[in-house]
């Protein structure tokens, strides 16, 4: 899956396939300016930054069991979001700050250090990469990703997939070759 924010006419946080089918809103009311987004993987939840209302919330994948984690000035101007174990980091991009918050009860914020000009954070963990043996998009004998000439991209699972092509080219109706 594919999750994104948007504050354009009507903010809302979504999710949709790999290959943008099966879009879906999954918070679209009590949100204004949704930036950045994080996924806890393993649980199954989406937390995001509102940066007008100033809050951190979370909801599971279905957009269910919506909380707010904190709210408040303390945390304004936050851009960029990750999870990691029992904690969100963020960075504050008017003091220029990475902070830690406890996603589970939203007291503890501590200030771990300053960067210049961070504005986004990540972190690299091997448990964050889901591990398979083998999907639709693997390269074919002929070194072609899921038998498409240009883009392959997963679609509803990882056994299924859509050929896609680059700017200027137009799929075939074999739906695997662009022209």
């Amino acid at each position: 899956k594919l999750f994104f924010t948007d504050y354009g006419n009507a903010a809302k946080v979504e999710r949709c396939d790999m290959d943008g089918m099966n879009r879906t809103w999954i918070v679209d009311s009590k949100i204004e300016q949704p930036t950045a987004l994080a996924l806890d993987l393993v649980n199954k939840y989406v937390y995001w930054v509102d940066i007008y209302l100033d809050s951190v919330e979370v909801v599971d994948y279905q957009g269910r069991k919506r909380h707010t984690i904190i709210k408040g000035r303390q945390i304004r101007h936050l851009c960029g979001l990750v999870v990691f174990e029992s904690y969100l980091y963020t960075v504050n991009s008017d003091n220029l700050s990475i902070l830690r918050i406890n996603r589970y009860n939203g007291t503890d914020v501590q200030s771990l250090a300053r960067l210049d000009n961070a504005k986004e954070i990540r972190v690299y963990q091997k448990r964050t990469q889901t591990a398979v043996r083998s999907h639709a998009c693997e390269v074919d004998p002929h070194g072609m990703p899921g038998g498409c000439s240009h883009i392959c991209l997963l679609s509803s699972n990882y056994k299924a997939r859509t050929c896609r092509c680059r700017t200027g080219f137009i799929l075939g109706s074999d739906g695997r070759s662009c022209k």
